[in-house]
C-alpha cells in the first residue's frame, strides 16, 4: 500500500471526523429568514399528498436524498455501507463522496462499490471533481453502475486545502462530460453556493441539472482550514451564498434547469421551504451523517421515515397535494433577504 494512498485515505477520514465535529443543530443557511403564510382552510386530506418529484430527470418517490459525503478509505467504506443500507430500506437515492481517489488508487474502489452492492435496485449517484475528463467520468459511473453522476465545483475548498489544486480550467471538461456521458449529470457546489452568472455559463455548456449547495451546512473552508498547520484561512469561513440566497438568485433561470437545494438542511420545514423557492429536490448530508454516527442505521431509517410523514403533513397544512402546487404559495422574506433579492436586479 503506497504512502500517497494512505495520505489520501487519511484525508477522507479527517473530512468525516471534522464534519461531525463542526456539526450544528441550528444552521445559518438563511431558510429561517423565510416565513410561510398559513392556509386556514386547506381543503385536503393528508392521504391525497403526493411527494414524488424528479432528480435529474429520474422519477423519485420523495423529494430528498442522501447527498455526497463518504468513501475513499476503509472507515468511510463502512459508512457508505451503512448509509446505503438506510437508503435501500427507505427507498431513497444516495450519492457517494468523490470517487477521484478510486480513479487514482484502485484499492479504494471497494469503499464506493459497496453502495451498489448494498442497494442493487436503488438510485445511486456517483461523484467526481470537475478537473476530470469524460473517460474518468465514465469510469466513475461504471464503478458504481451509477444512475447519475455529480460533478463537484470546489475551488474554494481546494484553495484552503494545503495540498489542493491551484488550477481551475473546468469548462471544457464539463461540456465534454455532459455531451458524452452515458447517464445524466448534476453539477454541484460543495457548500459555497452557485451564483446566477455561473448558471448562465453552465447553461451554455449544456448543463441542465444543478445542485446549488449553499453556505450553511458542512463548511469545507472551515474543515480544510482546521487541517492547515497555521489555521490561517478562517477568512473564508463565511464565504459564499447561503442556501436561501442561492434559491432566490436562481429563480430567474428556473426554466433552464432542474435545481437541487442543499446546505444545512435540518428538518422537514427546511425541505418544504426549498421546494417552495424552486428546488425540485433536496440533498441532505450533515444531518444524515450525524444521525448515523449517533443512532446507527436504525436511527437514520427512523429519521428518514419521519421526514416523509412530516412532509405530507406540512403539505396538507399548506393545502398542497403536490410539489407543483407548493411553487404557487406566497411567502415572506426577512429585510436582509429582501434586500439581497432586490440587489440582484
Amino acid at each position: 500500500m503506497s504512502l500517497v494512498y494512505i495520505q489520501h485515505s487519511h484525508r477522507k477520514d479527517e473530512h468525516v471526523f471534522l464534519a461531525e465535529k463542526f456539526y450544528q443543530a441550528h444552521t445559518a443557511n438563511g431558510l429561517a429568514e423565510i416565513r410561510l403564510i398559513p392556509n386556514n382552510l386547506p381543503e385536503i386530506s393528508v392521504t391525497e399528498v403526493d411527494l414524488s418529484t424528479t432528480l435529474a430527470g429520474k422519477k423519485i418517490a420523495v423529494p430528498f436524498f442522501i447527498n455526497a459525503m463518504s468513501g475513499g478509505s476503509p472507515a468511510t467504506g463502512k459508512l457508505n455501507q451503512r448509509l446505503a443500507a438506510a437508503a435501500a430500506q427507505t427507498k431513497i437515492p444516495m450519492a457517494t463522496g468523490s470517487q477521484s481517489i478510486a480513479l487514482q488508487f484502485p484499492q479504494a474502489e471497494t469503499s464506493f462499490k459497496v453502495v451498489r452492492q448494498t442497494m442493487p435496485q436503488g438510485l445511486v449517484i456517483g461523484n467526481i471533481g470537475a478537473n476530470h475528463n469524460l473517460a474518468d467520468a465514465q469510469a466513475a459511473v461504471d464503478m458504481l453502475q451509477a444512475d447519475l453522476l455529480e460533478i463537484h465545483l470546489n475551488a474554494a475548498q481546494e484553495i484552503v486545502m494545503t495540498e489542493g489544486d491551484r488550477q481551475f480550467y473546468w469548462k471544457d471538461n464539463l461540456q465534454e462530460i455532459v455531451a458524452g456521458l452515458s447517464v445524466p449529470v448534476i453539477v454541484k457546489e460543495v457548500g459555497f453556493g452557485i451564483a446566477p452568472a455561473t448558471l448562465r455559463q453552465l447553461r451554455k455548456l449544456g448543463v441542465r441539472n444543478v445542485d446549488l449547495s449553499g453556505h450553511g451546512g458542512t463548511n469545507f473552508a472551515k474543515i480544510e482550514n482546521q487541517r492547515r498547520r497555521q489555521k490561517d484561512f478562517a477568512l473564508l469561513n463565511n464565504f459564499g451564498l447561503t442556501t436561501a440566497e442561492t434559491l432566490l438568485a436562481s429563480q430567474s433561470l428556473a426554466a433552464d434547469f432542474s435545481f437541487t437545494a442543499s446546505g444545512g438542511i435540518r428538518d422537514a420545514l427546511d425541505i418544504i421551504k426549498c421546494l417552495i423557492l424552486g428546488a425540485d429536490n433536496v440533498g441532505i448530508s450533515g444531518l444524515f451523517l450525524h444521525t448515523l454516527i449517533k443512532e446507527d442505521v436504525d436511527g437514520l431509517i427512523n429519521l428518514i421515515e419521519k421526514l416523509k410523514e412530516q412532509l405530507k403533513s406540512l403539505m396538507a397544512l399548506l393545502g398542497c397535494a403536490n410539489i407543483s402546487q407548493l411553487r404557487q404559495l406566497p411567502y415572506l422574506l426577512s429585510p436582509e433577504l429582501l434586500n439581497f433579492k432586490q440587489q440582484l436586479k
